[in-house]
This record gives C-alpha cells, structure tokens and sequence, in this order.
C-alpha cells in the first residue's frame, strides 16, 4: 500500500536537549492552527506519548523498530497516521543512540530511515556560537542517509540566532527553522524513572499555550510545515490482508533485500495472527489508575481488534473488581509510589488474588507484576502488603535494574518425562522482543522465560507462566509478537465458557 503522510522528526544530540518540550510546544501550535496532528514516540517510552496526548487531546503512539522491525512500523504509522493532516514524532536519546549503546538500531535515525521522515535536528546551543557549524555537520555527516533536513536551536538568545542562521545556511546549506528562547517557567523536571506524569505539573495546559505562543513567533512555522508536505510517499503493508502484492518486496540480492525479503515472509505467516477475532466478545479488566498508567495504546488497540472489551478498574480506588470479567490486564506504572493506598485496598487485593487463582487469565508486567506479590517495599521504605498471587518481595534497589531492550525465548521445562504446563495454553510462543526499566528487584523474577541482552552475551530467566498467568518485569509491545495477546484471549474465552 502507498500513502502520502506529511510528517517530521524531531531529533536531538543527546538527551536533555529539550526534545519533549519543544515537541509539545509544537504540537500545541498546530492544534491552536486547527491542524489535525497525530503524534508518536521513537522507543519504548510511556510517559513522553502521556505530554503529546494532553496537547493534541488524542492518544499519542509509540514507533520501535527494534520491537516491530521495518514493515510492521510503517504499517502503525500509516494506521495511526489515518485522517491527520501531519504526523509529528518525537526522538529518543541522541539521534544515533540505538540497541545496547554501540548500535544505531532503534534509534531516531533508525525511525526516520524505515519510515523515509524528514528530521529537524534540536540543537542546545548554551555555551556555542560558531562550533554549532561543526556540531551540525557532524550530525549530518555521519551517516549519508541522515534524513537531516532542517535544524532548530534550542537556549539561544533572539540577538544571536539571525547571525548563527545566515552562517549556518551558508557553510552548511541547511534550512535554519527558528530557535526557542529560555523559557525558565515551561521546565519538565525529571524523576527517578523517566519524566513527571503530566498530572503532576500544575498548569500544565497553561505552560502549552504560553510555550506556543513564544514558539509561533520564534519558529519558522510555515517552513516546518512545507517540509513535512516534502516527505516521501510512504509505503507499508496492509495487514489485514497480507500477500505477495500487499508487500514491499524488496529488489535485488543485497544483504538488506534479504533482510527485509525475511521480515515479509515472517509477516505474511502472522497474517492470520495478527486478524484473529474472538468468536465472543471478551471483557477484560484493565487496572487503570495513578498506580497503573504505562499503556501501549497500540497494545490496547489490538486487543479490541481481536474482541476484548476493556473494562477500566483502579487497585487504588475502587472496593472491587468490575462484575462478570474473563479476564484481567495489570501493566506497569507506580505502585511503589501507592503502597499503602494499595495495602489498604483490601478488598481489591483479596478478590484479584482470588480471581487469578480461580484460574482468571491474567497478563501482568513490572508495576502489575509488583502488585501481584506477598509484599512490596514502597518509595517510602516501607514494606506493604499485597495481593499475594506471587510468593516473595518486592525491595528497592540503588540503580536501574536489568535495563533496556531484551529478546524473550520460553523456556522448555521438562517434568517426569512429560512437557510442563503449557504458558497460556501455548507450548512455545515464539520469540518477543521487550524491554525492562525498573528500579526494584524480586527474590522470585520466575523462570518461564530466558531474556538475552542484544549485541551482550548476558542473559537471565525471568517471568511467571502457567496455563492462565504471564507475569514479569519485562514489558511487551504484542504488535512484535501477536501470539501472546491471542493467546490470552484464547484462554479468556475458555474461562468465560467454564463460567456458564
């Protein structure tokens, strides 16, 4: 399939260069426009989409290509990009900071090379004048398909920016496309994993609108938008209807036409997968909350796909679990931020634990995972009671534990002889690549699958999985891997049968 997405990425050098700050003063600007924008984030962030969808007032997306490769990520840019009038991405980390820290694989260039998007590189300019010139070139240089197409510098003074433009365009022969000023009273801070919910920035929306005002008149807003009309058609498969024609075959011997030439092959045996529907509608009960609040909207997506209802409830709040579930979803967040207001939710405590051991299929992953112990040490120090689905404890460790991308494999036990229980009724649910980012640890991670660190050599067992529960650290983006959320309807649709 072919279609004409107007689009832009916004990159930076590193870390800290203002990428999310700009990105949504930008996106409020084209919405105070009337533009239809849709929003994603390269990488596996939760909390950055959670900025974009407070300015453009619908759910913001993730794009990985470590997660789903080349065709699958053109196809949920496509998806998602359906009825917008410009697709505005967010970056991660430094442009060509990939897989393991010695890749450009997942990365921003990565994301704009797959998907053929112009890149705005954000250059912090504190402390530069002339050196941004060899800054720039670098950047572009680097590699011959960086996709650089125009630069925004970020901390520069108004008197300064007409001189570094007319330098800038002459040495380099880049469009210069504004600066952004100290904007001291519109900072994000930072915490101790990732950035600030948006719920906990007072005024929030007001920083938006002021940030856009000062953006609109220091931006060169026109030319953004003509560079984001300059992309390139962009080419993807329909999934819904996956063949030979529906694909972009790759040309040629090379070994990236052999790459991609797998990718498709793989896609098309998932066809099937990806379009299963359950013959029954499912409801399944999502722990949505200030203790659970990392979703991957496209993850959501493709469960209702594939037939679930997806009935809200909040561990924190609510005196007990929605009525008549098939099944329950529990995914990250902060609980260690809510230990006690969780701890004292007896009620909701006692009926998920009863429920899941009634044999109510479960899906739960690092804060849910959490939750699901004996006991959790909080933020606070404390230790507190949980559900107790899982034996042990949950405790606070001093840095980020088993970090970044990882490639789950399941393991294949073996029990007197005879295979044991099948994890979600599956003896093998193929390979899924996911990622962790937590800073607690378990005396009980489980076994049920091996994670192996990509470009390392290391490798460890981690998660829980019997016939109706998958639960673990690691986080899962079921666009890589279809199998898992179809297995777990699967086995909510039997439950929902033993039900009657």
């Amino acid at each position: 399939m072919k279609k004409r997405i107007p689009r832009i990425l916004l990159a930076a050098g590193a870390s800290g260069s203002g990428k999310t700050l700009l990105t949504c003063g930008l996106l409020q600007v084209l919405v105070n426009r009337g533009i239809k924008t849709v929003s994603f984030k390269c990488g596996p962030d939760y909390i950055d989409p959670m900025f974009h969808t407070q300015v453009i007032g619908t759910k913001s997306r993730n794009l990985d290509t470590f997660f789903t490769g080349e065709e699958i990520t053109r196809y949920l840019l496509a998806k998602n990009s359906a009825d917008c009038e410009i697709a505005v991405m967010e970056g991660v980390m430094g442009f060509y900071d990939g897989v393991a820290g010695i890749t450009t694989r997942a990365s921003a260039y990565d994301l704009a090379r797959v998907t053929d998007t112009p890149v705005i590189l954000i250059v912090n300019s504190k402390g530069m004048s002339v050196s941004l010139a060899a800054y720039i070139k670098g950047f572009m240089e680097y590699k011959r398909d960086s996709h650089i197409k125009g630069v925004i510098f970020n901390q520069m003074s108004p008197m300064l920016y007409p001189r570094m433009k007319k330098l800038i365009e002459e040495e380099l022969g880049i469009k210069v496309l504004g600066y952004v000023p100290k904007v001291e009273d519109c900072v994000i801070e930072s915490r101790h994993l990732g950035l600030v919910l948006p719920e906990e920035i007072p005024e929030l929306k007001g920083r938006l609108l002021k940030l856009a005002e000062v953006l609109e008149n220091s931006l060169e807003i026109e030319e953004i938008l003509k560079l984001a009309n300059e992309a390139p058609v962009l080419e993807y498969p329909l999934l819904e209807k996956t063949d030979e024609r529906s694909l972009c075959q790759p040309a040629g011997t090379s070994a990236i036409a052999e790459k991609v030439k797998r990718e498709v092959d793989a896609l098309t045996e998932m066809s099937q997968v990806y379009t299963w529907k359950s013959p029954k509608k499912l409801r399944i009960g999502l722990a949505k909350d200030e203790a659970f609040c990392f979703f991957y909207e496209d993850n959501l997506d493709l469960l209702r796909s594939m037939g679930a209802e997806l009935v809200a409830f909040s561990p924190v709040h609510d005196g007990h679990l929605p009525e008549n579930l098939d099944g329950l979803l529990l995914y990250g967040g902060y609980p260690e931020l809510n230990g006690k207001a969780l701890e004292e939710n007896l009620s909701m405590r006692q009926e998920i634990a009863a429920a899941i051991k009634d044999g109510m299929p479960c899906l739960a992953e690092c804060g849910g995972f959490m939750y699901l112990h004996e006991k959790m040490e909080g933020m606070d120090g404390k230790c507190y009671e949980m559900a107790g689905v899982i034996p042990g404890k949950v405790w606070r460790t001093p840095r980020l534990t088993r970090f970044g991308y990882i490639t789950l494999k399941q393991n294949q036990g073996i029990s007197h002889g005879k295979q044991e229980t099948a994890i979600l009724g599956e003896s093998d649910l193929g390979v899924s690549p996911a990622h962790e980012f937590h800073y607690f640890d378990s005396d009980n991670c489980g076994t049920a699958f091996h994670a192996s660190k990509s470009e390392s050599k290391r490798g460890w067992d981690c998660m829980h999985g019997s016939d109706h529960l998958l639960a673990g650290f690691p986080h899962l983006y079921y666009y890589a891997n279809p199998k898992i959320p179809q297995a777990f309807l699967k086995k909510c649709l039997e439950y929902k049968e033993l039900q009657k």
